[in-house]
């Protein structure tokens, strides 16, 4: 059975500034930081994943919902975006090969 709880999403609020403040943090290493390439390629990432999970858990319900169900949704969601970027980036770097 849910939890009834107040009308104001104060959850919601708090993980948009959170995500909000995780954006400012990426454009803020990127513009205003003397860091090399590839600290700066490891903070982003760093910074988008600890985004995406707090996504997953405060707008998109992870630990609500029918259990294994829910799970195995997210790793085939997972696996298409695998997927998806993989070809994308064979395609990309593959095409010369054809002129």
């Amino acid at each position: 059975m849910a939890k009834h709880n107040s009308s104001f999403p104060t959850g919601h609020v708090a993980g948009f500034i959170v995500s909000i403040l995780l954006t400012f943090a990426t454009v803020g290493a990127v513009r205003y930081t003397d860091l090399p390439f590839v600290t700066i390629m490891w903070l982003i990432g760093s910074l988008a994943v600890i985004q995406a999970l707090l996504q997953l858990f405060m707008f998109m319900h992870l630990t609500e919902g029918e259990g294994k169900m829910q799970l195995v949704n997210i790793f085939y969601a997972f696996f298409c975006a695998i997927v998806v970027a993989a070809g994308t980036i064979w395609v990309m770097t593959s095409g010369h090969v054809h002129y």
